[in-house]
């Protein structure tokens, strides 16, 4: 175990005036609290945080995060208080501690909620301090160092959880080093045959290409000598989990990847990094498709680099980066590179160091923390999150030249709201490049989008399932909420201006106000949606506004016939003057129990079986099935029928069936609607007249009051074919008095 003494001159390596005194009280302290606590592998529980405060030395940070990685579960697992922590190491310590603390374990084998909110706890914490997630990833890379000694029902679910949360979220801070270690450690849990497999590969192909390598570094050097370029080149390999990925995502084999060796090439100022491009361009020729320049470009964690891939010496292709010395301590620390420790040791206790919020790194985390605040429910929090996390990335311009960082997949929808969420809710199309193309166009890097919008559009709930990001899926499911919000407010209003004419009163919105209490709504809107919706009575709110108001009248509703069921053709017929046509054959077939194989144009049925359809109906244009019912032929369904799951474990009574439709036959086919209406006089009226304009016709009805103020009927209509159905049930959905209508499938 590391000693005291050890641990300071860790410190004193890149920070000579190491608060000698904060270390030593902050290792002792937590020597005792954590007395003879073991951990799972039997060393004592203390060399835990002293591991952990060990690894954030290697990413040379300040002498409060070392005390708080020293301190970091003493809060939690000892007799330690926040009080007596700020007391003994200030205030600055025991924040960070506490939001340690904070942070309980994520669960993947608990609900999606939970877990989203132990995520949502540690965003939060790191948005106040991003050395909090420093301690948290240090403790996490010792804990999966010590993972064999943990129990092998537990060894999986801490694997998946790395690889899902801290791996991802260690890249996005710019951390590549430690993600790429998380990964690699998780990877041999996860998966142990394709770790083991692609590890003996890659260390038997460097065996092999030693060499090769050894031959490359050389001749890159001359270059850069030949060129007066001062460049430092090392050879790396790519890590297995990388490989493995690479080779599941483009379906190849080990021999097919190209690029499982590359070169980093370190120069000292940005004017060197693109003299030594061009002498490598110049030298060798270049893999088209190969090349990125991260440094007028930077990656959202702030990695800036030169990337491009060369047909090198030996014809071997080489991957190279190339990037200054401050680029390289910026990908391999992130954003613990940022620390400024200007005026250190000025406060108590050595603190006073900050770490540089003004990073693109952070700056991702606002906009998650952005989108966490705009209540979201936790299940899609976590998916957003995960979403955006695991994404590379696209760079596409604004008309004006503003950049715009995009998950790659990203459409000009996703453009849309990344500018803004307003500029989103307006959007009705995009030039590309000065071309108008489809929302669902794939953006590619170097793109320049320009939104056409429209004050007059409201987001299609069906872009929820075409965008790839967070901020635009959250927009646009919030956009649909309001619309129908918006819609429901407008119907609870015609609702209640009525109900409150019936009393003889004069409906005004400033009447709710003083009532929202008694109504349990938070607000006028919350009322007049809460009555479109059925959830609250207009009665309840007209005596809410007048306790003393009494109805004189009461209505009754009138008494159904028989089993609920009218029959309005007969009763329709006389009062509304419905007009409209219908098949007597079809109509008879169905009314007597069925028909005859002639009267329904349908293949795939043989003899003189006697065909019928099913309660729900089936139109032309509906994917159909038969079933056989033995003694009384075959009825049809539509695929689509929840009716057929009986019938699932039982395939000797499908039958494969089409319509064969003659357009020269005029027939009408069953179908079967739900319509909830406004329960007031002449709705019945409305929707009949509606059904009689669009040339369909009622077969029966039934009626059921569901709520003081909706009634909902069940039509079975007679229509042309689908597309007949569905023009219908459009305009019946643009009436006023409708409320909501569906087509029912069994």
């Amino acid at each position: 175990m590391m000693r005291q003494y050890e641990l300071v001159e860790r410190v004193q390596r890149y920070k000579p005036n190491v608060n000698e005194a904060l270390l030593n009280k902050a290792y002792v302290y937590a020597m005792q609290k954590h007395g003879h606590q073991r951990r799972a592998s039997g060393d004592p529980y203390f060399s835990h945080p002293l591991e952990v405060a060990a690894i954030l030395t290697g990413l040379h940070l300040d002498e409060a995060t070392i005390a708080a990685a020293l301190l970091h579960d003493t809060i939690e697992d000892t007799s330690a208080t926040r009080a007596e922590i700020d007391e003994l190491f200030g205030p600055e310590i025991g924040a960070l501690v506490e939001g340690l603390t904070k942070l309980k374990k994520l669960d993947l084998v608990s609900s999606k909620a939970e877990q989203a909110e132990n995520l949502r706890k540690l965003l939060l914490a790191i948005s106040e301090d991003v050395r909090v997630l420093l301690v948290k990833l240090a403790d996490r890379l010792h804990n999966m160092r010590t993972l064999h000694h943990v129990p092998p029902h537990k060894r999986l679910r801490i694997a998946e959880e790395t690889m899902e949360i801290y791996a991802p979220l260690a890249g996005r801070m710019g951390m590549q080093d430690m993600r790429e270690e998380l990964e690699e450690l998780a990877f041999q849990y996860i998966n142990p045959e394709a770790f083991h497999a692609v590890t003996e590969r890659l260390a038997g192909l460097m065996e092999r290409n030693r060499g090769v390598i050894g031959e490359i570094e050389t001749q890159l050097a001359k270059l850069f000598e030949q060129y007066q370029i001062e460049a430092v080149v090392k050879s790396r390999q790519k890590k297995p989990w990388s490989v493995f990925r690479k080779m599941e995502a483009k379906a190849l084999s080990f021999e097919q990847l190209s690029d499982i060796f590359g070169f980093r090439v370190i120069v000292d100022t940005v004017e060197d990094c693109y003299r030594a491009l061009g002498a490598i361009h110049n030298t060798w020729s270049m893999v088209p498709g190969r090349f990125k320049d991260y440094i007028s470009t930077p990656k959202q964690n702030d990695y800036r680099s030169i990337h491009t891939t060369i047909v090198g010496p030996s014809r071997q292709r080489v991957e190279l980066q190339i990037r200054t010395r401050e680029m390289d301590r910026i990908a391999e620390y992130g954003v613990a590179a940022h620390s400024l420790y200007k005026d250190f040791g000025s406060k108590p206790n050595g603190q006073g160091n900050q770490i540089s919020k003004d990073t693109n790194a952070y700056a991702w985390l606002r906009r998650t923390i952005e989108a966490l605040s705009e209540g979201d429910n936790p299940e899609d929090f976590l998916e957003n999150t995960k979403l955006e996390l695991f994404q590379d990335q696209v760079f596409c311009f604004t008309p004006k030249g503003r950049l715009i960082a995009l998950p790659r997949g990203a459409t000009p929808i996703d453009f849309a709201y990344a500018v803004h969420t307003d500029v989103g809710d307006t959007c009705v199309g995009a030039k590309v490049n000065g071309r108008i193309m489809p929302l669902m166009t794939e953006l590619k890097n170097g793109d320049e989008v320009e939104i056409i919008r429209s004050r007059a559009q409201v987001p299609p709930a069906a872009w929820e399932s075409v965008v790839v990001t967070g901020k635009a899926r959250s927009a646009i499911r919030r956009a649909t909420k309001n619309a129908i919000r918006k819609q429901y407010s407008g119907l609870g209003t015609r609702i209640l201006e009525r109900a409150f004419e019936r009393a003889g009163k004069t409906f005004e919105k400033d009447l709710l106000k003083p009532v929202l209490h008694r109504l349990a709504r938070k607000d006028v809107e919350d009322v007049l949606a809460a009555v479109g919706r059925g959830e609250l009575s207009s009665r309840d709110v007209v005596h809410a506004v007048f306790p003393d108001y009494k109805e004189e009248r009461i209505t009754q509703a009138p008494k159904p016939r028989e089993e609920g069921w009218f029959n309005l053709r007969n009763a329709a017929g006389m009062l509304f003057q419905i007009p409209g046509r219908s098949s007597r054959k079809s109509r008879r077939g169905r009314e007597g129990g069925g028909s005859d194989h002639g009267a329904l144009p349908i293949r795939g049925v043989a003899g003189d079986l006697p065909v019928r359809f099913a309660p729900e109906g089936a139109v032309p244009g509906d994917r159909i099935v038969g079933i056989l019912q033995p003694g009384s032929g075959i009825t049809i369904y539509p695929i689509q029928s929840p009716s057929l799951t009986a019938f699932d474990d039982q395939p000797e009574r499908w039958i494969d069936v089409r319509w064969d439709i003659d357009e020269n036959m005029r027939e009408r086919f069953p179908a079967r609607i739900s319509v909830t209406a406004i329960n007031e006089p002449g709705s019945l009226a409305t929707i009949a007249q509606v059904i009689a304009t669009n040339d369909a016709n009622i077969h029966t009805l039934s009626m059921a009051r569901t709520a003081p103020d909706f009634t909902e009927m069940l039509f079975d209509l007679e229509v042309w074919d689908l597309k007949h159905l569905n023009r219908l049930i459009s305009q019946l959905k643009e009436e006023n008095c409708v409320s909501e209508v569906r087509r029912v499938n069994g």
